[in-house]
């Protein structure tokens, strides 16, 4: 039996559409300049009850939070809290105050984070043709910082492909196509428009909270879109700006038919300059929207300012 041979990544994507230079030389945000303010207004006029939620996971939660594999842990530490007064080493205030510092040791992808457009890339080719160079002892190109210094405002659409499915959670590898999500947003009766910010729910940073760690690790394959030439035509006609999801990777693991790792990673966020959100919880707002069928709301974020950061954590804010 033989083994079919994995291409490269620019050898699976040699045909693929390239935003590269569309907004100028420099350019740094990518998609996010589909957002103009006219978008943002567009956003604003999705917004009709003023239920808002927030998109982060915990951060250092005793039981762990769900980071890639091979990522330690976040670790907040203690640096100054009572216990230093109690034992006289507590630094002396007039008015006698105290206070309680603390720091965290984390990967900048380790929470609810942006990825920078230059987070990934093939061929020595970051987003928009910089050097792979430029990411030598920090990404001075096409980091995290300017998606940041911009911030991302405009009308998301959620698409709910678990409860689509009838389950609370996608399969380990389950996949799904931009046909898939079509589907989903009919049924579920909203219908997504062109520079929509895209936001798909599978359950899966959910499930994390409610199974044991090494079940969930185990032969770790997410699920989640999976590569074509047609949902990336798809992505670039609808020039959708950015994808959020409930998963770490926002795609498939591994392609199922080429076997190449996180495809799309470079196909819409390195090509097209998509920006990705990752590891989001989706739960409680799907639970709302789908009790009264709003699906289309108001999503408002902005990663930390980490200069030359490879991503930063954020905390979006949703406005029903």
């Amino acid at each position: 039996m033989t083994t079919k041979p994995v291409p490269t990544a620019a050898e699976l994507l040699k045909d693929s559409p390239r935003n590269w230079g569309r907004w100028g030389a420099e350019d740094e945000v990518g998609s996010l300049n589909f957002l103009t303010s006219a978008e943002v207004l567009r956003g604003v006029a999705a917004v009709r009850q003023g239920k808002t939620y927030t998109l982060q996971i915990p951060m250092g939660k005793p039981g762990g939070d769900p980071v890639w594999p091979g990522r330690n842990q976040s670790q907040r530490i203690n640096v100054m809290d009572h216990g230093h007064w109690l034992c006289g080493k507590g630094v002396e205030f007039p008015g006698n105050i105290e206070y309680a510092d603390d720091v965290m040791f984390m990967y900048l992808q380790g929470s609810t984070q942006y990825d920078a457009l230059g987070h990934v890339w093939c061929d020595d080719k970051l987003y928009n043709g910089y050097d792979a160079n430029t990411t030598i002892g920090g990404m001075s190109k096409a980091s995290v910082y300017p998606l940041a210094e911009r911030g991302i405002v405009g009308r998301a659409v959620l698409i709910d492909m678990a409860r689509h499915r009838g389950k609370p959670v996608l399969d380990p590898g389950e996949t799904f196509t931009h046909l898939d999500l079509l589907a989903a947003a009919e049924k579920q009766g909203v219908v997504i428009q062109k520079h929509d910010i895209l936001i798909i729910r599978t359950g899966w940073i959910g499930s994390f909270y409610e199974r044991d760690r090494v079940e969930f690790y185990k032969n770790f394959v997410e699920p989640g879109l999976t590569y074509s030439p047609e949902l990336v035509s798809w992505f670039h006609e609808m020039e959708i700006p950015n994808l959020v999801t409930d998963t770490i990777a926002n795609e498939v693991t591994m392609d199922p038919v080429s076997g190449v790792a996180l495809p799309l990673h470079i196909a819409l966020m390195s090509n097209l300059g998509v920006t990705f959100t990752e590891i989001c919880q989706l739960d409680p707002l799907a639970a709302d929207c789908a009790a009264d069928g709003q699906w289309s709301f108001l999503y408002v974020a902005a990663p930390l300012k980490v200069i030359n950061g490879s991503g930063a954590p954020v905390n979006p804010v949703v406005i029903r």
